[in-house]
């Protein structure tokens, strides 16, 4: 009897976790991506605003300069946390106290340093932003339901997988994106549950907020031949090297930028240089999210070197230190190179955008599983065979680092392997 009312309250307990997790952050990140919205369109209407990004810029580096303590490890803080809360859940002792918060400040710092960058013409993504957030509001439930490090594990994936699944409207590669970020090596199956529950409810919060996602489509989607796979591992190819790219130019940017000693000048001088891009070559598509862009790339002729350009504005931007993320650059590198191969390879635009659109994310992540969900997600199941083909291919290509370096740290670049043998065993 008593072991039934135990799991009765555990079960009660979790419950009210995953209610929670879902309905704050899904709630945040659709006010989130609201705002982003609003800020996007006045942007573009007042485009003078770009001549602010340097002050802007230095505000965000004061913040985080004096303010923002680890909040500034991003989306590694989450990572390193969990991998934390991994070595002391094995230990003996499993008590909270071993292991600091991550603080609340992240979420409303990430939040309002985004929208800053964006207004002012920053090319960044916003998945860092919804990821963090979520991560930090849902380890602010460690301490209220007293939960020991390896039920924070648990938490911190929830977080995460919420926060991932409400800013792209796609729940099951959320899920799976938090386990693989997180590392497939050491997962268990009662993390698994709650951060799919956790995902869905709030993707489904978020579409409460009437906030709504964009729809891409592949019209044409070739049947299935020996020489169309031949061209999509062609492609895969080229998307992995566009992945080593941008990781390889941010490296670039960072060790540049580290130069500056005062931290704060840093996304100074970054914004200088984008205000000058914008304002020189009266230009504003590689600045923001570019979804326009990433729309077109499915219709139309892209620019030839539109994935160039946005590779460039966006590693100048984040390693600067202006915040927001880079998934949705990724998509818009992916597509507008993907859009532009139909030049030697006979596969259709709208495709070869979609097989780019995901697998370069896959490259730069190395969250190859995650990858090819979102594939079918956004695309339909039809479109799996190629975009988890492209997408597997760009990850093994893309080289051992990634844009999460706490990842890399724990040996994750094979991933892939560990979730085939996780599934195995579950």
């Amino acid at each position: 009897m008593k072991n039934i009312n135990t799991s009765f309250f555990c079960m009660l307990k979790w419950l009210a976790i995953t209610i929670l997790t879902a309905s704050i952050v899904g709630s945040a990140t659709a006010w989130f991506l609201i705002a982003l919205d609003f800020v996007t369109i006045w942007r573009t209407d007042h485009i003078w605003i770009v001549n602010f990004l340097p002050l802007m810029g230095l505000g965000i580096g004061l913040a985080y300069h004096y303010y923002g303590g680890e909040t500034k490890k991003g989306n590694n803080l989450i990572i390193e946390t969990h991998q934390a809360a991994e070595t002391i859940s094995t230990q003996a002792s499993q008590t909270i106290e071993k292991l600091k918060p991550i603080p609340f400040l992240m979420a409303p710092f990430v939040l309002i340093s985004t929208l800053l960058t964006h207004i002012g013409g920053g090319s960044a993504g916003r998945e860092g932003t919804a990821v963090q957030m979520g991560g930090a509001i849902a380890d602010q439930l460690t301490n209220v339901f007293k939960l020991n490090a390896a039920e924070r594990k648990t938490i911190l994936i929830m977080g995460v997988s919420a926060g991932f699944a409400a800013v792209f409207g796609t729940p099951w590669a959320a899920a799976v994106f938090a386990l693989e970020i997180m590392s497939f090596k050491k997962i268990k199956f009662e993390n698994i549950i709650p951060g799919f529950l956790a995902a869905f409810g709030a993707h489904y919060i978020c579409l409460a907020w009437q906030v709504k996602h964009t729809v891409y489509t592949i019209s044409i989607i070739p049947g299935i031949r020996l020489s169309n796979l031949s061209w999509t591992m062609l492609a895969g190819l080229i998307f992995g090297l566009a992945a080593f790219l941008f990781i390889y130019i941010g490296k670039i940017f960072e060790g540049l930028f580290s130069k500056i000693k005062f931290e704060p000048m840093r996304p100074f001088i970054g914004g200088i240089l984008i205000a000058l891009f914008i304002v020189l070559f009266r230009n504003t598509k590689y600045i923001g999210l570019g979804i326009p862009s990433i729309i077109d790339a499915f219709m139309t002729p892209a620019g030839h070197f539109d994935f160039a350009l946005k590779l460039l504005l966006t590693s100048l931007t984040l390693s600067a230190g202006f915040k927001g993320g880079e998934v949705t650059p990724l998509f818009f590198i992916g597509a507008s190179l993907g859009n532009i191969l139909i030049w030697f390879i006979p596969l259709p635009m709208a495709l070869l955008a979609g097989m780019g659109f995901v697998a370069v994310f896959a490259g730069a992540t190395h969250c190859v599983i995650a990858s090819i969900i979102m594939g079918m997600e956004l695309f339909g199941i039809q479109a799996g065979i190629y975009v988890g083909l492209a997408s597997v291919v760009a990850y093994f290509a893309s080289g051992m680092n990634g844009i999460y370096s706490a990842k890399l740290k724990i040996g994750a670049k094979y991933d892939l392997y560990n979730f085939i043998r996780r599934t195995k065993e579950l």
